[in-house]
């Protein structure tokens, strides 16, 4: 494999793609989101890239594993028992596949995002 498909983040040419969560998983405010996915392994299990969000809150469930290293902004993460953390600048972390509860982002927060969703079998 040739050095040139190493995939170098800081150099990523990959569009950003804007949604909105779904309308019943909205809590509060009006969480614009947008994703640039830099990498997406060919079986599709693994992808790498840069999410951001607008504030607001909505409800979230992982089916994957996510390592998440917050580059701006402010989040607090709700689990399903009402526990939270809060995120920010600087926080690395790992969201494991099976985590139910809520996203809420207080200040425009970005982040880089490595996914790993097992195939079903």
């Amino acid at each position: 494999m040739p050095i040139e498909q190493i995939v170098d983040l800081a150099h990523s040419s990959a569009a950003l793609e804007q949604y909105c969560p779904a309308a019943e998983k909205v809590l509060a405010g009006d969480p614009a989101q947008g994703v640039r996915n830099a990498f997406a392994s060919p079986c599709g299990q693994f992808n790498v890239g840069f999410w951001e969000g607008a504030p607001g809150h909505w409800t979230v469930s992982y089916s994957e594993h996510e390592y998440c290293e917050i580059l701006e902004g402010v989040s607090i993460l709700h689990d399903a028992d009402g526990s939270s953390r809060t995120v920010r600048a600087g926080d690395r972390f790992v969201i494991p596949a099976g985590f139910r509860g809520s996203w809420e982002v207080v200040e425009h927060c970005r982040k880089v995002y490595v996914i790993f969703e097992q195939a079903s079998n």
